[in-house]
């Protein structure tokens, strides 16, 4: 199996480098990632300058552009033979809920999935980066099960979420739906020496809400969180109520 592997953290984040080394057990890997901190670009392309791509010494391929641009890149230019499977991440922080918006892990795993390459955006919820290197032979356990077979529908992948607990501790693993993240005092605003205003954003508290069977009730409690994305975003039910509104010109 041809993998592409590619993330939103860097190149050099060791996320990646533990989810290529348990990849590689299954498949032959190709990285093709971003040369820098590329968080929260969500689906963003480069547009407006070229990009550049080089090789590491050992062999990865180094893009100075947006997760999107590393798998554009991969699969249309950098790689000699189409991947058959795009793993995306070990992100260092959960993206869950309202995440998956903003998350470059999910939208490079959304990228290769509407390019028609079964994909799995995976992220580590804890805030100790570090403790992901314990992961890699669970990791290897679940993309052995994943990758199996023809399993991805059409148009969806899959996004996976690891609990904040030592791997030994993990109580199994749980198929979730997405929840609900709310952040306050998300906004820092502060004056630059010159007397300006500047507003920063991040950081702030969060809270979580949703059922049962919601990612972030799953990694609290313990398990692995895996959640099936559609990239169809219509709201089927509400089709009919909404044409009774009887929208004219």
């Amino acid at each position: 199996m041809r993998i592409l592997c590619t993330n939103d953290d860097g190149y050099t984040a060791l996320g990646l480098t533990v989810l290529a080394s348990a990849a590689s057990a299954i498949g032959e890997v190709t990285i093709v990632a971003p040369d820098r901190e590329q968080s929260a670009t969500s689906h963003s392309l480069t547009l407006f300058h070229p990009l550049r791509s080089r090789r590491t010494v050992d062999g990865a391929h180094v893009v100075d552009g947006t997760p999107t641009d590393c798998v554009l890149l991969a699969l249309n230019e950098l790689l000699p033979r189409r991947p058959e499977l795009c793993l995306s991440g070990v992100n260092h922080g959960p993206n869950m809920g309202e995440d998956v918006l903003y998350s470059g892990t999910v939208a490079a795993a959304m990228e290769a999935t509407v390019m028609g390459i079964p994909a799995i955006a995976l992220s580590y919820t804890g805030d100790r980066p570090e403790e992901i290197e314990g992961w890699e032979p669970w990791l290897l356990k679940l993309l052995r099960q994943l990758a199996e077979g023809d399993r991805f529908p059409d148009d969806t992948l899959i996004s996976v979420n690891l609990p904040a607990v030592p791997p030994d501790e993990v109580r199994g693993v749980r198929v979730t739906t997405l929840g609900t993240r709310r952040y306050s005092d998300s906004i820092t605003r502060a004056k630059d020496p010159a007397g300006r205003d500047y507003y920063w954003i991040g950081g702030g508290v969060s809270s979580w809400s949703g059922g049962e069977d919601s990612d972030f009730r799953a990694v609290q409690d313990g398990y692995i969180s895996v959640t099936p994305l559609h990239l169809d975003l219509t709201n089927y039910r509400l089709l009919e109520e909404l044409r009774g509104w009887n929208l004219t010109l």
